[in-house]
């Protein structure tokens, strides 16, 4: 029995029980605290590290297990980094990203050298090192912006990738710095580095996602893809260490690869975040804020005057940087806001300058007093210029993300997805998973598009065994996706027959996409069956037909199949758009394939939506020939075939024999039917080729056509009449 006398309270504390429960208290209350009086709480958990470390009140030492978490939470916010970035938006901008990481790096480096040099009377060694501080930057302030949902942005990407130009380019300065004052530097010591580098890459690049792949299709436990992803990401920055990089740099590259893995709207990216949010990262602020020594305020004016030109010449060369960038790129003054707040916050790479050029002994004095490279001036200064950036940092990047969100959020509302409605077909346990996964894709991350789960009890099955297998269903859609940090609507039905209880619920949810569920053991010749023919018949929404045979987060491209005369079908533009937010909220590339005019119009839609997906057009006539796809499908592929309802413009009768197709050629390939919406089941196209052009105007402004499609269609019809 422990007494409470055997219990040290002196400080600083030991206890490491004492210590972990002040340590949470304070990732939990400072937050509260600094956001009723408006400072972001970033800014909240630094000050909080002040006030509790060896230059505050002593409370904690910033010891091996602060330094420890500390160092994690750093590596962490590199990694969500790369983790949450847009990729094709990545690939989109890695130019100005190269441009913006070169003017990041030469315009501090440039401004600091010359001014340390000539108003501190420091060797040219020394003012380099300085200088490289002034260009290293740390994502300090990333998790604002991602708070707001705004980490797959423009200025934030092309931030992010200028980041690790720029940070390699300091260490490497370090490097030459280092080398040329200890007599070190030789031509084998570039050569080792650029070698291993390049095989650091190559592991990471090509080794890293093979591993990945297999681990996430071979184990779905979610526990053990979350360890699984930290270990690949902590291995990834121990190889960058090996190779002579920082550890950052490994744990950025390390999210990229494991970024098409990991969807944005899944229950592996919620806990990362969860994680991160709730403990690494807060760990590392307040690590940070023990680094800061107020008392050097104290001993002489030159170590302020020296604080006080790094921190100016800090943040006016980071501004500058901003400024070019906007310039050169033609960006938005918000844009440039945000990037500099961004770039402006000095930590890791900095941290690690310093240090070293602390430590270089040069020589001694007579008294035997080391001469160091950089002094105990530029140390004290540098931890200034850490907590004056870091401040200045939080409360750019919290201001420029407000009203970039809510430019965000009126362009959403311009793209009108305000009135969809999805609705998913609840029939098999063992493909909820795949299903709620693929409707939550169906919607952006941030929207609000409303996504129900519907599990229908038909008359024939209403026993006590049905219905409470249903609600087991219902529950564990609900669960997964408030696992991913998203709601379905949960509904159950009781009805003569499940096509009916599903047709009904579309007409009063007012449903717009409905999503049916095929089981992955399916291989009935007629695929479909009778329920979902009949919802076909009866409902003109768009419908997609599912069937999952491996998880979406392990597919690499979206290869479509689309029948001639799609376009001229009500629901084109409708499906793109769908289409396109999945392959841009799983981060895959899409394929089309269909006949020439077809293509134009698909071509003129990705032109239109200025969308970051990657996509690849191939012309493709011979429907009869319709095997010839299977040669073009890779097994991480996901096949979508854009079908037709009977009797509609884009049917023939080729559509009829996909299910044969698709249950003996396509077998092992994960596939969507896509019938697209038509303006009024009870109207076909044949029924109306010999009426004048009046009404085919009326019929399309029936169903709301206001896209090129029913332009389109009313042109055909005008000239067959």
């Amino acid at each position: 029995m422990i007494l409470l006398s055997d219990l040290d309270f002196s400080l600083p504390l030991s206890n490491p029980v004492i210590i972990f429960s002040l340590v949470l208290f304070i990732i939990l209350f400072a937050p509260i605290l600094f956001d009723k009086i408006k400072v972001p709480h970033i800014i909240g958990l630094i000050i909080a590290g002040i006030i509790i470390g060896p230059y505050g009140f002593n409370l904690l030492l910033r010891d091996s297990s602060i330094v420890l978490f500390g160092t994690v939470g750093l590596l962490y916010i590199m990694f969500t980094a790369g983790l949450e970035i847009d990729l094709e938006e990545f690939r989109k901008n890695r130019f100005t990203s190269f441009v913006f990481g070169l003017f990041t790096f030469l315009v501090p480096m440039i401004l600091g050298t010359i001014s340390i040099y000539f108003l501190f009377n420091f060797s040219i060694e020394a003012s380099l090192l300085i200088a490289s501080m002034f260009a290293s930057h740390t994502l300090l302030a990333y998790p604002i912006a991602s708070k707001f949902g705004l980490s797959r942005t423009r200025a934030v990407t092309l931030t992010i990738g200028g980041t690790i130009i720029t940070d390699i380019l300091a260490l490497l300065v370090l490097a030459a710095v280092t080398g040329t004052t200890q007599g070190e530097i030789e031509t084998s010591f570039w050569i080792r580095l650029v070698v291993s580098s390049i095989l650091c890459g190559a592991i990471i690049f090509f080794v890293f996602p093979l591993i990945a792949r297999w681990f996430f299709k071979t184990f779905n436990d979610s526990i053990s893809q979350y360890i699984f992803v930290l270990a690949m990401v902590f291995l990834g920055a121990f190889l960058a260490e090996v190779a002579g990089l920082e550890a950052i740099i490994g744990a950025f590259i390390s999210g990229l690869v494991l970024n098409p893995f990991i969807p944005h709207s899944s229950v592996l990216m919620n806990r990362i975040e969860f994680v991160g949010n709730a403990f690494f990262i807060p760990f590392f602020l307040i690590s940070v804020g023990m680094l800061v020594d107020f008392s050097v305020l104290f001993k002489g004016w030159g170590a302020l005057e020296l604080a006080g030109v790094m921190i100016v010449l800090a943040v006016i060369s980071k501004f500058v940087a901003a400024w070019l960038t906007q310039k050169t790129f033609g960006l938005a003054a918000l844009e440039r806001q945000m990037i500099f707040g961004l770039s402006n916050a000095r930590v890791g790479a900095t941290l690690a300058v310093v240090l070293v050029g602390y430590n270089i002994i040069l020589d001694e004095t007579a008294t035997g007093e080391p001469i160091r490279l950089l002094t105990e001036d530029v140390l004290n200064g540098t931890i200034l210029m850490i907590l004056v950036t870091c401040t200045i940092s939080s409360f750019v990047v919290e201001k420029a993300s407000r009203k970039l969100a809510l430019k965000e959020e009126a362009k959403d509302l311009e793209e009108k997805n305000g009135d969809d409605k999805i609705l998913i077909s609840l029939a098999y346990p063992e493909t909820i998973t795949e299903l709620v996964d693929f409707g939550l894709m169906l919607k952006p991350k941030e929207s609000t598009i409303p996504v129900y789960a519907l599990h229908v009890v038909s008359d024939e099955s209403a026993d006590g065994r049905s219905v409470s297998s249903g609600k087991k269903m219902i529950d564990k859609a609900v669960k997964h996706a408030v696992a991913t940090n998203n709601t379905v609507i949960p509904l159950t039905r009781f009805d003569m027959n499940i096509s009916n209880g599903i047709i009904y619920t579309i007409k009063e949810q007012n449903i717009t996409d409905i999503i049916i569920g095929l089981h992955s053991s399916s291989d009935q010749q007629d695929l479909l069956g009778p329920t979902a023919e009949r919802i076909l018949r009866s409902t003109p929404e768009t419908i997609f037909i599912y069937k999952s045979v491996q998880p979406f987060n392990t597919l690499k491209r979206m290869v479509i199949a689309v029948t001639p005369k799609a376009e001229m079908e009500p629901g084109f533009v409708h499906w793109f758009r769908k289409l396109y937010t999945i392959a841009k909220e799983s981060g895959i590339s899409v394929k089309f394939f269909a006949n020439n005019e077809t293509i134009h119009e698909l071509k003129e839609l990705h032109e239109a939506t200025k969308n970051s997906v990657k996509s690849e057009f191939i012309p493709f006539r011979n429907w009869d020939d319709f095997l010839v796809l299977s040669g073009e499908l890779k097994p991480d592929d996901l096949f979508v075939i854009i079908s037709s309802r009977k009797g509609q413009v884009s049917f023939s009768p080729y559509l009829d024999k996909l299910s044969y197709y698709l249950t003996n050629y396509f077998k092992n390939n994960s596939f969507i039917l896509l019938f697209p919406k038509q303006l009024e089941i009870g109207i076909q196209m044949h029924d109306v080729q010999h009426v004048d052009g009046e009404l085919i105007e009326t019929i399309a402004g029936k169903g709301g056509v206001v896209n090129k499609a029913g332009n389109y269609i009313k042109n055909i019809f005008r000239k067959k009449s």
